[in-house]
């Protein structure tokens, strides 16, 4: 039996410009889903920061995933590209156009990191949940839909959010 909603978000992508605010968009909508409104602020901004790091350094490609889940009292947002190299946290000049986005992160989250995996890396960074956010949703939340004659191409899809009361939300932006 599973006695809590599943609290995972997964959204794929290419980490172009126009994706970034798409993305953003997703996050803010899923968060407002799981009631954590306090966090959508501090948890685009992460997001944000880290998708134009895809965008500006990522090699070979700049196909990445970006993780939110809930655990216990903290949101975890994480960014997975297919670039082994690590980021440097820099302190940028007065006059410096970039540098700042990991200081941005660090100075609004609870910690953040980079794990290697064998793909690449995770970047990722932690956001304290509010008190009694965890249990705000019903543990089973009825499923309503309408029948098919056939699988889903998704030729015009731009977007799409799907809940599944227990089941991971997936999310894949095309083009």
């Amino acid at each position: 039996m599973i006695s809590q909603q599943s609290r995972h978000c997964t959204v794929e992508l290419h980490a172009l410009p126009s994706r970034i605010g798409q993305v953003r968009r997703i996050i803010s909508a899923q968060l407002r889903y799981w009631r954590l409104d306090p966090l959508i602020d501090h948890a685009a901004l992460g997001v944000t920061e880290l998708l134009t790091n895809v965008h500006r350094h990522a090699q070979p490609d700049k196909r990445c995933t970006v993780d939110v889940a809930l655990l216990l009292d903290s949101l975890t947002v994480s960014v997975s590209d297919h670039d082994p190299r690590v980021p440097n946290l820099t302190d940028a000049d007065t006059y410096d156009t970039g540098g700042r986005g990991l200081a941005l992160i660090a100075a609004v989250s609870q910690s953040w990191g980079v794990r290697p995996s064998a793909s690449g890396k995770s970047v990722w960074f932690t956001l304290p949940a509010p008190p009694g956010s965890v249990a705000a949703r019903p543990a089973h939340c009825p499923v309503y839909g309408a029948a098919t004659d056939g699988p889903f191409d998704g030729a015009d899809l731009e977007a799409v959010i799907l809940e599944y009361g227990h089941a991971t939300a997936r999310t894949v932006v095309m083009g």
